[in-house]
């Protein structure tokens, strides 16, 4: 359960990262500043949200995928097929 609450932990310190640079981004669109800084913002966003995925997705995989391997293996294949093929869209 410990593990649980430290990934939970994780994640919510990369939202609050992820909030922060959303304000910042729009921040800066208020203050209409230069089109690349703006860009250059909302790619670091789009990493952070990357990075929160990544937690998210490790959470996953070595809590719930575990058990269904055992219980549901077919179930746990399909999700896991649906969302590689979300993300390589």
């Amino acid at each position: 359960m410990k593990k649980n609450k430290d990934v939970n932990s994780e994640a919510r310190k990369r939202i609050n990262i992820i909030k922060g640079q959303l304000d910042g981004l729009l921040k800066m669109i208020d203050e209409d500043k230069y089109c690349i800084d703006l860009l250059n913002q909302s790619l670091a966003v789009q990493n952070s949200i990357k990075s929160l995925d990544a937690v998210l997705l490790e959470k996953h995989l070595k809590t719930h995928v575990v058990d269904q391997f055992q219980h549901q293996k077919d179930k746990a294949i399909a999700e896991l097929l649906r969302l590689f093929k979300r993300i390589h869209q």
